[in-house]
């Protein structure tokens, strides 16, 4: 697929911008033509990675938590008035954390939903009206394969996941004759810091090396080996490019043949 300038001054917007999936993300729509805004808690990783681009007027930085109503919509705003209204939005800010579920507490359940779920729902909310309105738009939900089976220890993980791709399916239903596409790539394990987390944690609570740890979680990718940023980037890529306005309430897994 050619995708130099298939975006050509699309405005972008990436949640969880700053590094993993969503850095990996900017870069391929940047390389596509895009303007690009990113999202998140960091502003400093935000702007580092700003550099990492190339700076330039065409990338903006804003500092926002999405699981925050007010803080979502004036986040939105101001990337509005940088870079024009929003023409694709990639929801990929996330957390994970796990434990078994009888020590799941309610703090840890309300912050997995907040973030994973909520969020992706308010910055949706943010942009729907405006795509309604010029009857174009592309939203991308980072899920996971998390989203489409049931893994143990992470509940309020893979429940977070499940909704966003429920809500992925009900929204493109909704907005299907209305030039908006609505999809989530689901990644399997991928080479990030949420995969380094979750290796530390598991060297933390066993007697396992990281090259253990490592072996355990490879096992469920049928390649045997982690997926890598650029490989969703590239499926997120294909999602929003102009060839893929058929494809909608889709939940593509980027997984190595894990999910079939």
């Amino acid at each position: 697929m050619n995708t130099h300038d298939a975006l050509h001054q699309r405005h972008a917007v990436v949640t969880g911008g700053g590094s993993g999936i969503g850095a990996a993300t900017a870069a391929a729509l940047l390389k596509a033509g895009a303007r690009v805004t990113l999202m998140g808690r960091e502003m400093a990783k935000l702007v580092t990675q700003r550099e990492k681009l190339g700076g330039g007027e065409h990338i903006a930085c804003v500092s926002v938590d999405v699981a925050d109503e007010a803080a979502v919509n004036d986040a939105f705003a101001r990337a509005t008035q940088a870079l024009g209204d929003v023409d694709i939005l990639v929801n990929n800010a996330g957390q994970a954390t796990a434990a078994p579920f009888a020590q799941t507490d309610l703090a840890l359940w309300k912050r997995m939903l907040d973030v994973n779920l909520t969020g992706a729902f308010l910055c949706t909310r943010a942009v729907l009206p405006a795509m309604l309105a010029r009857k174009h738009g592309r939203i991308v939900n980072v899920a996971s394969t998390a989203g489409q089976v049931g893994y143990p220890y992470v509940a309020a993980y893979c429940a977070s996941k499940h909704g966003v791709i429920g809500m992925t399916r009900a929204l493109a239903l909704e907005v299907a004759t209305q030039g908006v596409t609505v999809n989530a790539v689901c990644p399997g394990y991928t080479e990030t810091e949420l995969l380094q987390a979750s290796l530390e944690q598991i060297t933390r609570k066993t007697s396992r090396s990281e090259a253990e740890a490592r072996s355990i979680l490879v096992r469920h990718n049928p390649q045997q080996r982690f997926v890598t940023p650029d490989e969703v980037a590239n499926a997120v890529l294909w999602l929003c490019a102009p060839g893929s306005s058929a494809i909608t309430g889709q939940s593509i897994s980027v997984s190595g043949g894990e999910i079939t």
